[in-house]
């Protein structure tokens, strides 16, 4: 992957506002990558100093290893889960702030 692919990624993932979530296919296609691996593999090795927590998969489930955290932060910013699922028609955010 390329330095600015990589960069493209970060600023989108850095774009969520609190209490929103956004998925890693929606960010892959805002940031122009070619798959949304691309973005779990930027939140993985660089991720550290964004807002992760934000990023979830499409049918609204953190990952099981994270789900704990995740969740937990999600609900500080406002962000409820039915069990380990997020409403995504509630929650999500894109690029054009849907």
């Amino acid at each position: 992957m390329d330095e600015e692919l990589h960069e493209r990624i970060r600023h989108v993932v850095a774009s969520i506002p609190p209490g929103r979530v956004s998925t890693y296919g929606d960010i892959a296609g805002i940031a122009g990558a070619s798959t949304p691996r691309l973005v779990g593999r930027v939140l993985r090795e660089d991720g550290h100093d964004l807002p992760w927590h934000r990023v979830l998969r499409a049918d609204g489930t953190p990952a099981p290893h994270l789900r704990r955290e995740q969740l937990e932060l999600l609900r500080a910013e406002g962000v409820l889960a039915d069990g380990h699922r997020v409403d995504m028609r509630r929650y999500r955010w894109t690029d054009d702030h849907s």
